[in-house]
């Protein structure tokens, strides 16, 4: 708090109401950065890079919580499912790898994904954060043996829970533009004319596995993978946990957590 006290005297009172939006008072610094709902808080350290990963069951919310990380602080977002979309596109060596692997059935390996993944992470700044990247423990070991390499070893992991009832409805609610990855949801993400992409006009259309029996067995699968993960982190002391039912109730969790362990300068 000592840092905290003395960056907040340095500064005119606009810079803090045009970033934070909060009364130029301690208390309202203590106010920001209260965080009753997350779980391993830290302090501060300003001027931490941000290295981040996002873990979270699926139609949790990771997309949405990246976006509005992106959209207040300074850092790129790594979205595995999104590379290899781009990869295949251009018809890189490893997109052209991934089509084989896609088109016989199985999973794309670890090993193309952790290259994807580095390779990606030579071309950003120090802020990054990484999202649908590692999903098993397996895969978390051997990217932390990558990072570590580079001295750029994940620093942050959010998890965010949200109640399975919630997440089956986002999923019924869901529609998506295939060929970019954008995702719709009726309740709370619409798109501006109803079934069309926003962007490119195309129709929208819904996973042939957005259904809540299909959708069940995934949250099963998943969990049986991620708890190892979630495991690991915890034991790194790297992991923390936000609760809520809308991403709404989640992001300021976040917010308040990424100011208070890597400071306002990292801030728009």
């Amino acid at each position: 708090m000592y840092f905290l006290k003395n960056y907040v005297l340095t500064k005119q009172p606009s810079y803090w109401f045009n970033h934070i939006q909060i009364p130029y008072t301690m208390m309202g610094l203590r106010k920001l950065f209260h965080t009753s709902n997350v779980l391993n808080s830290l302090p501060i350290r300003d001027g931490l890079p941000m290295r981040l990963l996002l873990l979270g069951s699926p139609g949790s919310g990771k997309g949405t919580q990246s976006s509005r990380i992106q959209r207040k602080f300074n850092i790129s977002v790594i979205s595995s499912g999104d590379l290899l979309r781009q990869n295949i596109a251009r018809g890189t060596k490893i997109g052209k790898i991934a089509v084989k692997e896609i088109e016989r059935g199985a999973y794309i390996s670890d090993d193309i994904m952790i290259e994807l993944i580095t390779k990606e992470l030579q071309n950003k700044q120090q802020n990054w954060l990484l999202d649908g990247f590692p999903r098993t423990i397996n895969q978390a070991v051997v990217l932390d043996d990558r990072l570590a390499m580079t001295n750029r070893s994940l620093n942050l992991v959010i998890n965010l829970h949200v109640p399975e009832d919630v997440i089956l409805q986002r999923i019924m609610d869901r529609w998506v533009h295939v060929p970019s990855g954008r995702v719709y949801n009726l309740s709370y993400n619409p798109p501006k004319i109803s079934g069309i992409d926003d962007i490119t006009g195309e129709k929208l259309t819904k996973r042939s596995d957005d259904n809540p029996e299909t959708f069940k067995i995934r949250l099963q699968k998943h969990r049986s993978l991620t708890e190892p993960l979630l495991e690991y982190y915890t034991k790194s002391n790297i992991l923390i946990t936000c609760y809520g039912r809308t991403s709404d109730e989640i992001y300021p969790q976040i917010e308040r957590e990424l100011l208070k362990r890597f400071g306002v300068g990292n801030f728009y």
